[in-house]
């Protein structure tokens, strides 16, 4: 990824991109600081522009949240930062795998979360996708 910081308002904000497809025809970054706080955009399983794990929420779930937390860790923060995820699913009959593979990277941290079942995602083969919230403190 390829740091860009700026300071607005006299807070730091970086805005790091990832190459994905769709971060610069949509104008978007793959993750955002801006003084203790950072964000994700949301993550799915598509890694160098192909959908991995076609068919499997949970492997779905477990990749996207990897490219979150690698996203976020380019800007300093741990899995331990984060405070708040989101998921969003394509089908209700998702909810426990996405859930489990949820609880395999955060049970010991245990950020708010929210799941909700969505009509689809931009590529039809996406079942799950993931945006990240992290709080870093003073570092």
């Amino acid at each position: 990824m390829s740091p860009r910081g700026v300071e607005e308002s006299g807070t730091t904000v970086t805005r790091l991109g990832s190459g994905g497809p769709w971060e610069a025809a949509y104008g978007y970054s793959r993750v955002v600081r801006a003084g203790d706080l950072a964000w994700t955009a949301g993550c799915t399983s598509t890694v160098d522009g192909v959908v991995t794990h076609v068919g499997d929420a949970a492997a779905q779930t477990a990749q996207a949240l990897r490219i979150g937390l690698a996203a976020l860790a380019e800007v300093g923060a741990q899995p331990a930062d984060v405070v708040r995820t989101r998921m969003y699913v394509t089908d209700r009959a998702y909810a426990d795998e996405v859930g489990r593979a949820h609880n395999a990277v955060f049970g010991a941290v245990r950020p708010a979360a929210t799941m909700v079942v969505v009509a689809g995602l931009i590529d039809p083969e996406q079942l799950v996708e993931v945006e990240l919230e992290a709080y870093l403190g003073e570092r």
